[in-house]
């Protein structure tokens, strides 16, 4: 099963039961047999699945009903794994990983975000929705750090995705809860341990994000991702996430550490595959004094009237892939941060 989906190009496997077994294939579900798996059937398969993954003990799962590792399958490929109980059954989804990482130009990922790699210290958040391909950026981003800089990277990862061997760099691979009890626990301790690069997989609370941000501001470059869309409401979200009295010191920490901030989507493309579209925030003295000064709102106007400084916003990214034939009128539409302006845009277009 999991040799066939690394085949057939899936992204995401489905061993529920109730319906077939189903592959994730370009964001559209496809079955791969007609017959319906029974409870017996996916309890089978998912318990042979912890086999695989180093006899890993299922009995937390079984108690708790939920459960996230990863692991790899020598010559396939490295699968991430959810399983969790659904209507009393063993459920799981698991995401292929391949072991080779893909090369940025050829999925798309401009080189305005792979020149984030060049910065030294300070704040780089990667955004979007669930799915968006922000792992993929981040592993292209410590891929470019580690084969061009003598430097310790540390990543802080839940679960691990893609395995980085060491090149130029010293790369500590730790995963969450395997090799350390929390995102918390780890990034303290990652400051004790002389990193030049910090990898946070996601700035879940408060107390991750301050701590991220004194790294950062101590000279470490932290890279993160939060799953928000667009840079003004990144911002606000870090910022809102702190009690109302400390937001006016976090905004002026912020406004000192945050160095860039890329939001990103995947869009259906007219032959079928999936195409990243990419709004790129880079933090120059007029963004830092609205983000000091709570001025927010205002970021979007910076953004749409700096691309000589390789920024990017979001519908002229979008507007770029549809120019180029690379996705339909209706799916720049749909994707776009103002449709009924996209949508003039495009009648201009035509």
């Amino acid at each position: 099963m999991l040799q066939d989906a690394v085949e057939t190009g899936a992204s995401d496997i489905f061993i529920i039961s109730g319906r077939p077994l189903c592959y994730k294939i370009n964001h559209r579900m496809v079955n791969r047999s007609e017959e319906k798996l029974t409870p017996a059937v996916t309890r089978k398969v998912i318990l042979e699945i912890y086999e695989l993954a180093g006899n890993r003990n299922p009995n937390h799962f079984l108690e708790h009903g939920d459960d996230d590792f990863s692991f790899s399958l020598k010559g396939v490929a490295r699968f991430r794994i959810s399983t969790y109980l659904q209507r009393g059954s063993l459920a799981a989804v698991i995401r292929v990983v391949t072991f080779s990482l893909p090369d940025p130009k050829l999925i798309g990922i401009p080189q305005e975000v792979m020149d984030l790699a060049n910065y030294k210290k300070g704040l780089v958040l990667v955004t979007g929705p669930a799915g968006s391909g922000k792992s993929t950026t981040l592993a292209c981003l410590i891929d470019s750090i580690n084969s061009r800089r003598s430097a310790h990277i540390i990543t802080l990862e839940d679960p691990i995705e893609f395995l980085h061997g060491h090149k130029k760099s010293i790369v500590s691979q730790r995963e969450i809860p395997t090799d350390t009890a929390s995102y918390v626990v780890a990034l303290r301790a990652a400051l004790r341990q002389s990193p030049d690069v910090i990898l946070l997989g996601e700035m879940r609370d408060y107390e991750t994000i301050n701590i991220a941000m004194t790294a950062a501001e101590t000279g470490h470059l932290v890279f993160s991702t939060l799953h928000t869309v667009g840079a003004v409401k990144t911002i606000d979200r870090i910022i809102d996430a702190f009690p109302p009295a400390q937001q006016g010191q976090i905004r002026i920490q912020l406004s000192m550490t945050l160095q860039a901030v890329v939001s990103q989507q995947l869009i259906p493309t007219l032959d079928g595959r999936l195409v990243p579209a990419f709004e790129i925030m880079l933090c120059n003295s007029a963004v830092s004094n609205m983000i000091r000064e709570s001025k927010i709102h205002q970021i979007e106007t910076v953004i749409f009237s700096s691309s000589g400084e390789g920024m990017l916003s979001m519908d002229a990214s979008i507007l770029g892939l549809y120019k180029k034939g690379i996705i339909s009128a209706q799916n720049a539409i749909s994707y776009s941060t103002s449709p009924d302006l996209m949508a003039k845009r495009l009648t201009k277009q035509s």
